[in-house]
């Protein structure tokens, strides 16, 4: 606000304060420091806030009114309220008095340093992390932290900062770098077997991904994404379109020392993928639920169990040893399944037992926009009810919300074609048509698969391939992916304007497995840069091939 020239005038720390407020604030300081040293200090940057004039008046319809700062920026208010200094330390006292005796006994210990260096803290020590870091641009703490600050004559080194801000030549890719840093050390600290909390909101995709990209590479597993209802919202929040208005939670761990020992005794052989989704799932949540509706854990879905695998290998520069065909066929001999997630033997009876105490599962909300989210999408419909094209055109047309800019559009009728099945009416009915059209249609119930009536109605019905038998369409449509991505290879050097980026993502892959890093990052080069910072899989493809090739 003050680069804005909402402060005209306002220059100085004191500009904050009325004089009164401000003298008798100094002899409150002086008087604290003295007497108590440090904890002096802590007491008294507590009552900062109300004291200057930024303490703002804001009128309720009841008559009542609600008084504080404008948290998160320097905010000079046109209704102001002086707070009476003494009075408000009285106050303090007693909150900091009952704080100290919830504590009891209990040693705790507070630091103000860089996450980039915890030197002090010996590995493998600590049990549990929460982490707030800042949220991109959102807010910048330094700046926000100057008066305080002044007080006690203490400033915040900048340089470690992680924040994207101009002014201090901080990008996207400078955020993400010590974002890395400050997690490496955490996964240093942190136990084998241990998790990570980690709270973040922001509205632009380029960050989010900049973020998990930071938590994988720095050797993480991502078990849990979900939503931090805070049942109130601040001013920017409500009042700005931009800005994201819930937190989201995303819980990691580091994997425990037997996984990393197989790893590191048979990396890239196939048992050694299993091993890792054996452990993966016995990190993940087993039930949840809300409102008496079973809520779909994303994470124990087929693809994502695949990209938490290939990530694993990929971070620690190992060959994936699984085609998407083969894990997804040896998920299916492996690991019984339920409302399409997938557990440990020991796992399911207690899901079983649980699914039976609630209603229907409650499916992740997907807004197709580019063709990965088509296909989710249209599975997540077809699961439920194998459908005609007919059926799923107007819906298909209805819930697009239009195809990302760089992304080259798609028509249903290949999406379908590349990665379902239909039902042309020879032969028996599929097993998953026939459950579905019994379940809706009381007229059909008990009928045989080959039943005539049964035919008619499940005539050119597109349904969704039984896991044991989708190898050979995956093969295909794989087959056709790279197809596509030899083109991007061989185009003239320049930005691609538009690509399938799903062809790029089985390009990057397979160039990876066959150590074709030059590729990649050639591949890359066309790829406009903001699209290479939005996909957290190309990034992570890009970084290995990078650092293969000596360029980082």
């Amino acid at each position: 606000m003050f680069r804005a020239g909402y402060h005209f005038g306002m220059t100085y720390v004191h500009d904050f304060f009325d004089a009164r407020v401000l003298c008798v604030a100094e002899d409150i300081c002086a008087l604290l420091k003295k007497t108590y040293g440090g904890y002096g200090l802590f007491v008294f940057t507590s009552l900062l806030t109300r004291l200057t004039r930024m303490n703002r008046f804001i009128p309720h319809k009841n008559g009542a009114g609600v008084v504080g700062p404008f948290s998160g920026t320097l905010y000079m208010p046109p209704l102001q309220v002086e707070r009476e200094p003494l009075g408000y330390l009285r106050d303090k006292v007693e909150t900091h008095r009952s704080c100290a005796k919830q504590v009891g006994s209990r040693q705790t210990l507070a630091t103000t340093q860089s996450a980039t260096d915890l030197r002090q803290i010996p590995d493998s020590t600590v049990d549990y992390v929460f982490v707030d870091p800042p949220f991109g641009s959102n807010l910048i703490y330094s700046e926000l932290n100057f008066m305080i600050e002044h007080w006690l004559d203490v400033f915040t080194n900048a340089a470690h900062e992680a924040i994207q801000s101009e002014h201090q030549s901080k990008r996207l890719e400078e955020y993400r770098a010590l974002m890395l840093a400050g997690f490496r050390n955490i996964h240093r600290v942190l136990k084998p077997g241990r998790w990570l909390t980690v709270e973040f909101h922001n509205s632009n995709n380029a960050v989010w991904h900049a973020l998990q990209t930071a938590l994988w590479e720095s050797g993480f597993v991502v078990a849990d994404v979900r939503v931090l209802d805070k049942r109130k919202i601040t001013m920017l929040q409500g009042t700005h379109a931009g800005i994201a208005k819930q937190d989201l939670v995303i819980s990691a761990y580091k994997p425990d020392g037997a996984i990393e020992k197989q790893f590191g005794l048979a990396a890239g052989s196939a048992e050694c993928a299993w091993t890792f989704v054996r452990g993966h799932l016995r990190q993940l949540p087993r039930f949840v639920a809300s409102d008496g509706r079973v809520e779909l854990i994303a994470e124990r879905q087929n693809f994502l169990l695949f990209d938490r695998m290939v990530a694993f290998h990929v971070r620690r520069g190992v060959t994936v040893p699984l085609s998407t065909a083969d894990f997804y066929a040896g998920l299916e001999q492996r690991f019984p399944s339920r409302d399409g997630m997938y557990f440990l033997e020991d796992q399911v009876a207690e899901y079983d037992k649980k699914r039976l105490t609630v209603g229907d599962i409650v499916q992740l909300e997907i807004s197709p926009c580019d063709e990965a989210s088509s296909i989710e999408w249209l599975r997540q419909l077809l699961s439920v009810k194998p459908q005609t094209f007919q059926d799923l055109h107007p819906l298909f047309l209805k819930a697009i919300g239009g195809w990302e800019r760089y992304e080259t559009p798609l028509e249903l009728s290949e999406l379908l074609e590349e990665n379902f099945l239909r039902y042309d009416g020879t032969g028996d009915v599929p097993s998953q048509v026939h459950r579905a059209l019994t379940a809706n249609l009381t007229e059909l119930r008990g009928v045989a698969n080959s039943s005539p009536a049964l035919v008619d109605r499940a005539r050119d019905r597109w349904y969704v391939p039984d896991p044991t038998k989708q190898a050979d369409l995956i093969k295909l449509r794989e087959k056709a992916l790279l197809r596509e991505f030899a083109e991007y290879v061989g185009a003239k050097r320049g930005k691609l304007k538009q690509f399938r980026s799903e062809a790029v993502r089985a390009g990057f892959k397979t160039a990876y497995d066959s150590r074709d890093y030059k590729t990649i990052v050639t591949v890359a080069a066309n790829l406009p840069e903001s699209i290479m910072q939005e996909d957290e899989k190309l990034m992570m493809y890009f970084d290995v091939a990078s650092m293969r090739l000596g360029e980082v």
